[in-house]
């Protein structure tokens, strides 16, 4: 079995290290950390706007910027992390997210934070690869299943108290100033994770024994794929003034991809390592449990949106109790992500179609309270059902990430993790894109409307988030039924 302790030379399995829960500490406060900022930065957006007089368009680039980095940067840095060194990759995305967040921070314009947002996004790209191989690396088995449970359990916590911390921090350095405390918050926290990661993490891993190139056409195209499918997504609003020229990109999806496709596959015949193996995705478990996730994460981020929109824009709820509705959802996850890290080995699949089930109840209450209930106690029937929601959503995401990597060796850890990432950050943009269509095309922005128009609105973007995690089920009824017909139960 593999040492992992700092220093360590050995090769072999990975699971007995007496160090590896410091380890995993580092790597979920890490993990955490990222979702903090991201959450956040939501809350922080009209403080930018009044300090760095942004329009709409400078705002979106702030957060579209982020994501598109993020996702450029996931599998190279996820393959990279794999052949050569994760620790070392995690170091150099930590450090990174920090610097990039000290110059958001120092930001005197709205150019300069919209390119340092893109630098912090591509750091992040390159860190969260490395905190998914890196539990592969550290568990095994029963553990895995565990280690993702509070993996899970800790990403619901940072979500619940992200836009909370955010807003404490805007009252505390002021409406125009205060969001820039938010970016200064990172470099402390980043700093602390720095050293116990250059303490705890382990030096030694197993390799992939095909090399350590990195096929640099490949990435090229690679990167232009992603470039072309997210963009057109990640500008849409829903107006009107939507540039519908924006869809041509789709076409360089097309073409850039295919060639792709066809460079792999001719650079894997050659002998050498591609920047994606392919082969990966002849793996059920893998291959259902990526596109679960894709398409749960393009109905559910979706469902926050609408939920912010009518409660904000139709009720004329404040911001904070619009973001406090939510806070039941993260909660629950959180405690049912911990539970389901527990019980995923037992029940494999099972449990994510039980948690897709109940995720789908909570949004059909969301979509009854938004609706139905007297505008005075909408906010209450709604919180309660995100907490229904969260209870289901905590059975998916963690045992969906056991189970989509348990049958992946650890060497691939990291890129395996990367691409299961970047398919659920593609999700998120077509999901919010398509809800915000729907949700604008009843009630167009920069008017006034009545509740009953926004009630049509809240109710069509419900509606597609519902039609996205019945697609989801769909999947996860198959994989079920072709893990029983295997014979595989849990893990």
């Amino acid at each position: 079995m593999t040492d992992l302790s700092p220093g360590s030379t050995s090769t072999t399995s990975t699971a007995a290290h007496p160090g590896r829960g410091p380890a995993f500490a580092v790597c979920i406060a890490v993990g955490a950390l990222t979702i903090l900022d991201l959450s956040g930065v939501n809350v922080a957006l009209p403080s930018i706007q009044r300090s760095l007089h942004a329009d709409s368009t400078q705002l979106q680039l702030i957060v579209a910027g982020y994501a598109l980095a993020f996702g450029l940067t996931l599998i190279p840095s996820g393959r990279l992390g794999d052949t050569r060194s994760r620790r070392a990759m995690f170091v150099i995305g930590l450090i990174g997210f920090s610097a990039a967040s000290a110059l958001c921070a120092l930001a005197p314009g709205i150019v300069w934070l919209t390119v340092t947002r893109f630098v912090q996004g591509a750091a992040a790209g390159v860190q969260m690869p490395q905190v998914l191989g890196m539990i592969q690396q550290l568990y095994r088995g029963e553990e895995r299943g565990r280690a993702f449970g509070v993996f899970g359990a800790m990403v619901g916590i940072a979500t619940a108290i992200g836009p909370t911390l955010a807003g404490s921090l805007i009252a505390l350095g002021g409406a125009t100033e205060g969001w820039r405390l938010l970016f200064w918050f990172n470099v402390p926290c980043g700093a602390v994770a720095l050293f116990f990661a250059l303490r705890y993490l382990p030096r030694d891993q197993e390799r992939s024994r095909e090399g350590t190139q990195l096929d640099p056409v490949g990435l090229a195209l690679l990167a232009v794929a992603i470039l072309g499918l997210m963009l057109p997504f990640l500008m849409t609003t829903g107006s009107s003034t939507d540039d519908p020229l924006r869809w041509l990109w789709l076409i360089a999806f097309v073409v850039a991809g295919g060639a792709f496709l066809l460079w792999e596959r001719a650079y894997r015949r050659r002998g050498l390592s591609p920047i994606v193996h392919l082969e990966l995705f002849r793996t059920a478990s893998y291959r259902n449990g990526i596109l679960i996730a894709a398409v749960y994460f393009a109905g559910l981020p979706a469902s926050f949106l609408v939920t912010t929109l009518f409660l904000q824009e139709g009720l004329h709820a404040q911001p904070l109790t619009a973001g406090l509705v939510s806070v039941p959802f993260a909660l629950g996850a959180a405690l049912s992500a911990f539970v389901g890290g527990r019980l995923v080995q037992r029940f494999g699949r099972g449990l994510v179609v039980t948690g897709l089930v109940v995720v789908i109840v909570g949004i059909a209450a969301l979509l009854a309270s938004a609706t139905l209930a007297p505008p005075p106690s909408a906010v209450w029937f709604m919180a309660g059902s995100t907490l229904i929601g969260g209870l289901g959503g905590g059975l998916v995401i963690s045992p969906n990430q056991t189970l989509t990597l348990s049958e992946i060796p650890p060497e691939e850890g990291s890129a395996a993790g990367s691409i299961a990432q970047l398919g659920q950050r593609i999700g998120t943009a077509v999901g919010v894109a398509l809800v915000t269509a729907v949700f604008f095309a009843t009630v167009p922005g920069g008017g006034s409307h009545p509740v009953s128009e926004y009630h049509a609105a809240v109710r069509s973007g419900y509606l597609v988030t519902l039609a996205l995690l019945a697609v989801a089920l769909v999947v996860g009824l198959v994989d079920l039924r072709e893990r029983r017909r295997a014979g595989k139960r849990g893990v």
